[in-house]
């Protein structure tokens, strides 16, 4: 394993030439193409990411599995979607606090895509249970919650995304002064990069300065849910 994997051109290649060809007959002939061009380099990025992970926290792992660990899986679950084709045409590597069982959890989050890559931070679709307790410690504490999102690294960085409520949630004022970030579903922050980046021998330097300048989101949400940072 290199101590700071560079990513290569084939990668976003392999992607654009899957999302051209998202069948499994496609996929099945160019499986070591998929590995050795998107699956070895993305391992060898995860476990290289391990040690600056910890010195932001040592709360959240990075897992360099093929199943089950920091890199989600290439096959598409297409029960519940209406797009059913069997591969997903992006990389998404999220490194998740100890105690969460799946994306829904507090992480800190690289998605490459061709023509789309960005760092995130954040709760993506937390449940019922995990966005209540969010809300009320917003509610609970609005200085800390402000203090988290305007942080002069954080907000020079990272913009708040996801989904929101049409309504003010459940027993929430609608004038409450925090009515706009007490109605999102989703409590993740974005930086967009340009898809070069990932090329560049400092990627893996700038997505480490990314990850702890979206700490202070990242340590109100795991206060919020009563586990530690």
């Amino acid at each position: 394993m290199r101590s700071n994997p560079v990513f290569q051109p084939t990668l976003l290649a392999f992607l654009e030439e899957l999302a051209n060809n998202n069948n499994r007959a496609w996929f099945t002939e160019n499986k070591s193409r998929y590995e050795n061009e998107v699956l070895f380099p993305c391992l060898d990025f995860i476990a290289a990411m391990g040690p600056r992970l910890q010195k932001i926290s040592p709360r959240f792992e990075a897992i360099p599995r093929r199943m089950g660990g920091s890199l989600m899986r290439v096959y598409r679950d297409t029960r519940f979607g209406h797009d059913k084709t069997p591969y997903k045409t992006n990389v998404g590597i999220q490194f998740r606090h100890v105690s969460g069982k799946d994306v829904h959890a507090p992480g800190f989050y690289l998605h490459i895509q061709p023509r789309e890559v960005f760092v995130g931070v954040g709760s993506w679709r937390p449940d019922p249970d995990a966005l209540r307790k969010i809300r009320e410690r917003i509610m609970a504490k609005p200085t800390l919650w402000q203090q988290a999102v305007g942080d002069r690294k954080f907000s020079r960085h990272f913009e708040l995304s996801g989904d929101t409520l049409i309504r003010p949630p459940k027993n929430v004022d609608a004038n409450h002064p925090l009515i706009v970030d007490l109605k999102r579903k989703d409590f993740i922050a974005l930086k967009y990069l340009d898809q070069q980046r990932i090329l560049e021998p400092g990627f893996m330097g700038e997505v480490t300065r990314l990850f702890t300048a979206g700490a202070p989101l990242i340590k109100f949400l795991c206060d919020a849910l009563a586990i530690d940072f």
